[in-house]
């Protein structure tokens, strides 16, 4: 009874105090009181306001989310479930022996002595060592009864869980199948993206020959043929030089020299200078060959910019409307109809209604954030759930990496040390993926059906000055 009373008393110790059960992920805060970490991130998460945190228990305040892993209570919640797992596992009875006679006294096995766990005689029962200490003993035909009722919840329980390894195996299977459907599918698409891009740099190569083959055979006709225009010209002005001279040693009259200095001026009046022509390839086109290239990519981090009308009075944007960080300094805006008003929230200026669209957030060195969209309907005044239902898919870090669920907050990583996150939103399809946007591993998806427009929205969260969130704009 005392071994009894002090496990409960430890199990009260190893209790929280705010879901009432043993310790999963235990935390202590500053404080010295112990909370699960999932309780007391939901407990602050609906009762944190801007002037901090409280101990559900002795109502410390906090200025910010501070709280420590606490390993040694962990290992106690641990092996008090271990004990606890022993101390109410069914003991295996012995086998029992119903044929034959008591190799003492020679008689019928009609007894079964529940104490010693053995079958016995009549003669058995009445000696000192079963009746003067009082062993519990019951008819065998009773014992075998309880028993085969016993092996038969022990069947059924058994059967349960073959049927649910079985189910597990079968999803299993089914699971390796679609890998290699998916790699099958994601292998094909790679090879024909990859085949388009080799074939039309191909094809532009040739092009590209072809047309600089062209422009260089155009361009040497000119020169050509002006360079027999220029040698004519020069064997002409040649002849004139051979008739000046022989007038200038006297072998023509003046009726003749008066002739050549006419036809001199003519030669001169006619002489064509050749232009100078490079082959050369436009830059036009290969600015076109370029767009083209893009055009075969489509994938491309979009370059969002914040809207300052949607952002939270203590939210400061910059760098061109593409960095949120939290401000000291409370701003003075008019409280428009779409802005954020507890939630340190801001929405991008871009709406959807349709189609695929990729964005990118660089979100290094920041310990609180909020990645996602919300519909074009959605509260954002005081309070705001983020849940789909509510209008709101999204990914947080708070410590650890979670999606905001319908049911809550869901564990996605247990840390995390990417500098960039991907937004992947197919609208048509009602999917919303986030991926690490350095390896991307895809971390989270939701699948729903949009009735309505949808922004992106960002947060850096709160009581974390001078970290910021920045959207990533490559061209």
């Amino acid at each position: 009874m005392a071994t009894a009373g002090a496990g409960d008393e430890l199990r009260k110790e190893l209790t929280c105090a705010i879901c009432l059960d043993l310790f999963k992920d235990p935390v202590i805060l500053k404080c010295g009181h112990n909370f699960c970490r999932y309780c007391i991130c939901m407990h602050w998460d609906e009762n944190g306001d801007d002037y901090g945190y409280q101990c559900p228990e002795c109502r410390s305040v906090f200025n910010k989310r501070t709280f420590t892993k606490n390993y040694p209570v962990q290992n106690l919640v641990d092996r008090l479930v271990h004990l606890e797992c022993l101390s109410s596992a069914p003991k295996s009875p012995k086998p029992l022996n119903v044929e034959g006679k008591c190799g003492q006294h020679g008689e019928d096995l009609k007894l079964y002595c529940q104490t010693d766990k053995r079958p016995i005689c009549v003669v058995c029962r009445e000696s000192r060592t079963h009746r003067f200490v009082h062993h519990e003993v019951a008819p065998l035909p009773e014992v075998e009864k309880e028993m085969k009722m016993e092996l038969n919840l022990r069947l059924l329980e058994l059967n349960w869980h073959k049927f649910q390894y079985s189910n597990v195996i079968s999803a299993d299977k089914h699971t390796k199948d679609e890998v290699r459907t998916r790699k099958k599918r994601l292998k094909d698409k790679i090879e024909a993206d990859v085949g388009a891009l080799v074939q039309f740099l191909l094809d532009e190569r040739d092009s590209l020959l072809d047309s600089l083959d062209a422009e260089e055979v155009a361009t040497m006709a000119v020169i050509d043929e002006n360079l027999k225009s220029v040698e004519e010209e020069n064997t002409a002005v040649s002849k004139v030089i051979t008739d000046f001279q022989s007038h200038l040693e006297g072998k023509t009259s003046f009726e003749v020299s008066f002739s050549l200095d006419k036809c001199m001026f003519y030669i001169f009046i006619q002489k064509k200078i050749s232009p100078f022509m490079v082959c050369h390839i436009s830059y036009f086109t290969r600015l076109s060959l370029t767009h083209r290239i893009f055009d075969l990519c489509p994938s491309v981090p979009q370059n969002l910019t914040l809207d300052p009308d949607t952002a939270h009075a203590n939210l400061l944007i910059s760098d061109f409307d593409t960095k949120v960080e939290e401000s000291r300094i409370r701003i003075q805006e008019p409280d428009l109809p779409a802005r954020f008003t507890r939630f340190c929230g801001v929405l991008a200026t871009a709406m959807y209604s349709s189609g695929q669209h990729y964005w990118e957030v660089d979100v290094r060195d920041k310990g609180v954030w909020y990645l996602g969209v919300t519909t074009e309907c959605s509260n954002r005044k005081g309070f705001v759930n983020l849940t789909p239902s509510a209008g709101y898919w999204s990914l947080c870090l708070q410590d650890r990496l979670y999606a905001n669920g319908e049911d809550g907050r869901i564990l996605v990583a247990d840390y995390w040390n990417s500098p960039r996150v991907g937004v992947y939103l197919d609208y048509d399809n009602g999917r919303l993926s986030f991926y690490d946007a350095v390896t991307m591993k895809r971390l989270y998806m939701f699948n729903t059906c949009f009735d309505e427009p949808v922004y992106p929205f960002f947060s850096p969260g709160k009581n974390d000055p001078g970290s910021r969130l920045q959207i990533c704009h490559y061209y």
